[in-house]
């Protein structure tokens, strides 16, 4: 797995118990599934203040405090890149959630979240994310983006 690019990525989800705000993506990589909000982190910019701003762009909400509660890696077999996606958890926001030309936001309640439209491995992290537990894992993906290989573990505390 030595010798890939690595691109900076976020993920910031809403949960207020027993709901979670998720979004369609509408356009560009993984258009057609439900996921969090986020995207690449800029130049120059904090982590944390990239999942603000994506939350912001894709849902017309805003954050205050957001907690760090995992980091995925993502490989594919026969590409060089690795995606480094930052899990984020807001609980609180300002605004109302508005459909933008990226996403499409949607309350779901946590025993209806729509896995089998989601990213293949979200199944296996986002009980972890529910929990209010930390983690970290690595996901390899084919072609057809099927998982071939993954490792998960719960962490006391995220150190970046």
């Amino acid at each position: 797995m030595e010798n890939r690019d690595k691109k900076i990525l976020t993920l910031c989800i809403i949960h207020q118990h027993p709901m979670v705000l998720l979004g369609m993506k509408k356009r560009g990589f993984g258009a057609g599934r439900w996921n969090g909000f986020g995207g690449k982190v800029n130049e120059g910019e904090e982590i944390i203040e990239a999942a603000r701003r994506e939350l912001l762009e894709e849902a017309r909400i805003i954050v205050d405090k957001v907690e760090h509660v995992g980091i995925l890696d993502f490989f594919w077999k026969d590409k060089s890149e690795v995606l480094e996606v930052n899990i984020f958890k807001a609980n609180d926001f300002k605004g109302e959630p508005v459909e933008s030309e990226e996403m499409k936001p949607e309350w779901f309640h946590i025993d209806e979240i729509p896995f089998m439209e989601m990213w293949p491995d979200d199944k296996y992290w986002f009980p972890l994310f529910l929990k209010d537990r930390k983690f970290i894992g690595r996901f390899l993906f084919d072609d057809s983006d099927n998982i071939l290989e993954q490792e998960l573990r719960e962490m006391q505390s995220l150190n970046i």
